[in-house]
């Protein structure tokens, strides 16, 4: 995520009109030989071992945060706390008493601007899907069907990451991608999951310890190295009922063979549907129910036309965008909300009802239960 999001900070002002040029200042991180390397890699001023320091440097306007879940709530309040603008990686915190104590501090500061990443936001196909239902396409939301499917730990000696630490990650699948899913939900229909039903699994309990290596997504398996044990989940599973009456259903694994990258999502309601899978990041399925039943069926749009959203500072029509615009577009809405006031999201506020829901899967899931209501969201 940190080379993703420096791509993003350093491409951001050349094609979208901003009213300051971003720069990254320093790199930080925990190795000094590493971090020393990354700094030249992504053009930063300078690197550094010590975040305290440089939240306190008053030459630091934002404080970018891809670190593991349970430093989100430590750097984040002194970063606001030292007057700095904070962009933050997803899940917001490993709890939501954490991700509550974010959103205070960030409303206690509204003048500086506090955003979470949840970049597939920024997916062109998926905002032109927002629009749509927002402008009443698809009329009352009855479904709700999420999928988001990997395969890189399907491997039992797939070595071990700090991914598949509860102490590190809060959760496993539910919390890295299942969060994607409930925030794109809640954001499309513009509505707040209340209730849940769930189940985790975890299909392989331990792994062959990586040794510190950093080993990342899709580390090559490794053979008679002593195991760690796995305390997350390696699948999620639920139900979900939305506030408006709609339900939801939602699947969160990274054990399914030949899935690289599914984040799919399908809606359906009283007019019609939309359906959008990240395979096909460029287009998105509509299904007007309106339509003479002889010309009724999906049809495909394709969202790279100028019209579209953010589309039009990239390329010729037709000429499709990928994964790292997402993150572009995070950072130009980013800079735009310091620069100009707009209004950011997902706000900090946002964020911390996905923690809440995800909260939720887990306590579902631990007790057997039926129907656990999302706090904060009860009816």
């Amino acid at each position: 995520m940190g080379r993703m999001h420096a791509h993003a900070w350093r491409t951001a002002h050349r094609f979208f009109r901003l009213d300051v040029a971003p720069q990254i200042a320093v790199v930080v991180g925990r190795d000094a030989e590493r971090t020393d390397a990354a700094a030249q890699e992504f053009g930063a001023g300078a690197a550094a071992t010590d975040w305290r320091e440089v939240v306190q440097r008053p030459d630091i306007d934002v404080i970018d945060i891809c670190t593991p879940g349970d430093t989100h709530a430590e750097i984040t309040l002194a970063s606001l706390a030292a007057g700095k603008h904070v962009l933050c990686e997803k899940p917001l915190a490993n709890s939501v008493a954490e991700a509550e104590r974010m959103v205070a501090a960030a409303q206690a500061a509204p003048e500086l601007v506090a955003m979470c990443g949840f970049s597939y936001r920024r997916t062109p196909a998926l905002s032109l899907a927002r629009e749509m239902i927002a402008d009443g396409r698809l009329g009352e939301i009855r479904h709700v069907r999420a999928q988001y499917l990997q395969d890189w730990l399907s491997d039992p000696d797939t070595p071990f990451t700090w991914r598949l630490d509860k102490t590190r990650a809060g959760s496993g699948t539910l919390g890295d991608i299942g969060a994607h899913s409930i925030d794109t939900a809640q954001w499309l229909t513009g509505d707040l999951i209340t209730t849940v039903s769930a189940v985790l699994r975890t299909f392989v309990a331990d792994r062959p310890d990586s040794e510190g290596r950093g080993v990342g997504l899709g580390g090559s398996a490794v053979h008679g190295a002593p195991r760690r044990e796995v305390t997350v989940d390696d699948a999620a599973a639920f139900t979900a009922t939305f506030a408006g009456g709609a339900l939801g259903v939602f699947e969160a694994t990274r054990m399914a063979t030949g899935r690289r990258n599914a984040n799919r999502v399908e809606i359906n309601g009283t007019r019609g549907s939309i359906a959008f899978d990240f395979e096909r990041m460029n287009e998105v399925e509509f299904y007007d129910a309106t339509d003479p039943a002889g010309a009724q069926g999906f049809r495909r749009i394709q969202v790279t036309e100028p019209e579209h959203p953010y589309a039009g500072a990239w390329w010729p029509a037709g000429h499709g965008l990928g994964y790292e615009h997402g993150f572009t577009h995070q950072i130009v809405d980013f800079v735009r909300a310091i620069s100009e006031g707009t209004p950011v999201s997902p706000s900090f506020a946002e964020a911390a009802q996905v923690q809440r829901v995800l909260e939720a899967v887990g306590d579902s899931a631990a007790h057997d239960s039926v129907s656990t209501p999302v706090k904060g969201t009860e009816s």
